[in-house]
């Protein structure tokens, strides 16, 4: 059993019976103890399990809920749940295995993590939550670019112009945005558009997240025009006008049906990035 799975299933092994001896999950994972040993470090080092002495419990959800998110990114992600699933769900179907492709930290990105599970890309990102997420639920290969991290903004951000996403080139980036109109993407925060610029300057193709909500939103500040965008998905919430007005500007238009959101992912919490309790995760088949 592959590192990601077998921790995984730990996880949802102590979950189950709250606590676990060292031989016990020797058993039950059919791993070596030295193996459990490692893992219990590993998951300990990231404040998702609680070590004992002799074996490792389940931790309390009170101290679970310490986490890397703003309260701003956990209420966004909420908002328009079901559109934003549809959206990323039809954006990770527009991946091909083995390519090199660029994500960005907004809420409708984030979702994508859960439908790119069984992939096997290139992910650069600048996001420390959608990396998490996606080494703990892929075997995709994940880069971030270095410098400080704005836990508001959910981006990892270099102070030097010459940083890692230079020497990175992406056939597609996947990008949310605060807000969609004729000017082009616009966002209400200068330091997304310092990080987003970055990034968007490494792709072929600009894919645009965005939900029909985002069609209403009016912001200070453009991150670049309608010309540097390939396609725009959104929901079929979206206007006649709104859609009509994007491809008259020469950008193709994917509009897809809201879908129920799994009740796991609806209450998820944010632990350390996300709970991994979070059915999704531990039952990729479910994302399907």
């Amino acid at each position: 059993m592959v590192n990601h799975k077998r921790r995984k299933r730990l996880l949802k092994l102590l979950a189950e019976h709250q606590t676990a001896s060292v031989p016990q999950l020797v058993e039950w994972l059919s791993a070596s103890p030295a193996t459990v040993r490692r893992d219990i470090s590993w998951l300990a080092a990231r404040n998702l399990l609680t070590r004992t002495r002799g074996g490792a419990a389940n931790l309390a959800q009170k101290k679970r809920n310490l986490t890397l998110t703003s309260e701003t990114f956990e209420h966004n992600i909420q908002c328009f749940a079901d559109r934003k699933r549809a959206i990323a769900r039809h954006a990770a179907g527009m991946c091909e295995e083995g390519e090199t492709i660029v994500i960005n930290g907004g809420t409708t990105t984030f979702m994508m993590a859960d439908f790119l599970v069984d992939k096997h890309l290139k992910i650069l990102t600048n996001s420390f939550l959608m990396a998490e997420r996606l080494l703990l639920s892929s075997e995709n290969e994940v880069i971030l670019p270095g410098g400080k991290v704005y836990r508001e903004q959910n981006v990892i951000l270099s102070p030097f112009d010459n940083d890692i996403t230079q020497h990175h080139y992406a056939a597609k980036m996947f990008m949310s945005v605060y807000g969609l109109s004729l000017l082009g993407l616009m966002e209400a925060d200068p330091l997304l558009i310092q990080a987003e610029k970055r990034l968007i300057g490494q792709a072929e193709e600009l894919i645009v997240l965005a939900d029909s909500s985002k069609f209403a939103k009016k912001a200070g500040l453009i991150l670049c025009g309608l010309d540097r965008v390939s396609c725009v998905i959104t929901d079929t919430y979206a206007s006649d006008s709104a859609v009509q007005l994007l491809e008259q500007s020469g950008v193709k238009v994917v509009t897809v049906a809201p879908e129920p959101v799994p009740s796991q992912v609806a209450s998820m919490q944010f632990s350390h990035g996300f709970d991994l309790s979070a059915n999704s995760l531990f039952h990729p088949e479910a994302a399907h």
